[in-house]
């Protein structure tokens, strides 16, 4: 148990409950880490102040956490390259030409920007800005909300990425199952997938909506006001040769070389094993982190040497507009390194911990898969991190999964997608908040408009986790 107690609650759900009421969520994020200080320092606000200060320095001293920052400005310099050669507008205009000879331009559009955060599933943030940025002329044209392009990034990546073994995600999740000698990470990984019901609830759900055109909640009352609305009409980019391999080559590039760099980051901890064993093995122990940089920044020099051949860039504007590029980035670098410096406090606090000793006190056989799964909604909920997540309900759910008997890929299966679940829907995710960004609407409001969907998706998955629960005991 933690040793804060419920005060270890209390930070998450304060920066949670300002951001939804001031709409401010630098302030809320700030506000916050200065709560956990004057917890952690005896109520000192002197020291609070300091700790606010070092909290977000301390950000920088895990790699994984630092390339993640980098790698946000790196896909910000490839996005800006790939715009200036003409790649977006190239790209737009196929999906114009597809979209004219449509009986529903609407929902083909949707169903596009859908499936393309569905097959960029290396990495969820790169997904969403791909997405995001890519999209957001063409559903301003077609007056779609872009509060529900910021859905269909949003709950189109992680749930991708969660169920595609060789990415990021997956090298992570398997790297945690290794430490448990009676799974195979991979194995256990795979078998998981199809009791992973969260997100592919969420992604049958995505698409369906897409294909249709319909909503509801609040979304429905974004979807009329942005149909009503004038909208000047939007500028297009002024290049001689818009060509949309600008934009497709760079990306096949990332999503390719990222297995590879996945099994090189992790081959030689797989060392002196069969050939075929070594490359599943060196992919459970890769870094998902190192792998996604090594890859953006393969496809960003790419794209800077296929670019110089064809002559549309010199080595002064591949720097000038690689800069130009990550400036566009630094809010969201800003949003991202707050979110990592409340996941850091919630674990000096306990906060999973506390949550998870809490609803593990009345657990039963029959009710395990269901309240795994809540649980692990709720830590991500308040700690705006999947990943932070796995990793405190793995330490727990699996050895409680062992005790009572319960099927371990259904416990697996039970955390991720909670944790998937709960990272949608916290204001304080940096997957929430770049896709707010990278679609350019209001945080709040695309966090108010994607909770219902997540709760919709989220509680029939908590239904089946009911039902299998009681039918594997």
């Amino acid at each position: 148990m933690s040793e804060y107690g419920f005060l270890s609650v209390l930070p998450p759900l304060l920066a949670i409950a300002l951001a939804i009421r001031t709409k401010l969520v630098i302030p809320s994020l700030i506000t916050g880490l200065f709560i956990g200080g004057l917890i952690l320092d005896d109520w000192n606000p002197f020291l609070a102040f300091l700790s606010t200060i070092n909290a977000l320095v301390d950000v920088f001293k895990s790699e994984g956490n630092t390339r993640t920052v980098v790698f946000t400005l790196l896909i910000g310099a490839l996005i800006q390259l790939i715009q200036y050669s003409g790649g977006v507008t190239g790209f737009i205009k196929i999906i114009q030409e597809k979209l004219s000879n449509s009986n529903r331009p609407s929902g083909r559009l949707q169903v596009s920007a859908a499936l393309m955060g569905f097959l960029v599933f290396i990495e969820s943030n790169i997904s969403i800005l791909t997405v995001g940025t890519t999209f957001r002329p063409l559903f301003d044209k077609y007056k779609i909300a872009r509060e529900k392009l910021a859905y269909l990034a949003d709950s189109s990546s992680a749930p991708s990425c969660i169920l595609f073994p060789l990415n990021a995600w997956g090298a992570y999740v398997m790297g945690l199952l290794a430490a448990y000698d009676h799974l195979n990470p991979f194995t256990a990984l795979l078998a998981s997938i199809p009791f992973n019901f969260y997100p592919i609830l969420t992604l049958m759900l995505v698409f369906y909506l897409s294909f249709t055109g319909k909503s509801f909640g609040p979304m429905k009352a974004f979807e009329e006001a942005s149909k009503n609305k004038k909208t000047p009409p939007a500028q297009e980019e002024k290049v001689d040769r818009p060509d949309a391999f600008n934009m497709i080559i760079p990306i096949l590039i990332m999503i390719f070389t990222m297995p590879l760099f996945l099994v090189y980051s992790g081959w030689d901890a797989a060392e002196g094993e069969a050939l075929t064993a070594q490359i599943w093995s060196s992919i459970s122990n890769g870094s998902g982190s190192s792998a996604v940089t090594y890859a953006v920044t393969i496809a960003l020099l790419s794209a800077g040497v296929m670019y110089a051949f064809q002559k549309r860039i010199t080595l002064h504007s591949f720097i000038e507009q690689s800069v130009i590029g990550m400036k566009d980035m630094l809010v969201m670098a800003t949003l991202m390194v707050l979110a990592f410096a409340i996941g850091n406090l919630c674990n000096q606090l306990g906060t999973g911990i506390y949550v998870a000793d809490v609803t593990s006190q009345w657990l039963s056989p029959q009710l395990a898969p269901f309240i795994i799964f809540i649980t692990s909604c709720f830590v991500a909920f308040a700690t705006g991190t999947s990943w932070g997540t796995f990793a405190i309900m793995m330490s727990i759910g699996i050895p409680l999964a062992q005790s009572v008997g319960l099927n371990p890929y259904l416990a697996i299966a039970a955390m991720l997608g909670g944790g998937v679940f709960g990272d949608h829907c916290s204001p304080i995710s940096d997957t929430t908040l770049i896709s707010s960004v990278a679609s350019g609407c209001d945080h709040i409001d695309h966090v108010r408009t994607q909770l219902p969907y997540a709760l919709f998706t989220g509680g029939i998955a908590a239904i089946l986790y009911l039902i299998v629960g009681f039918l594997s005991v």
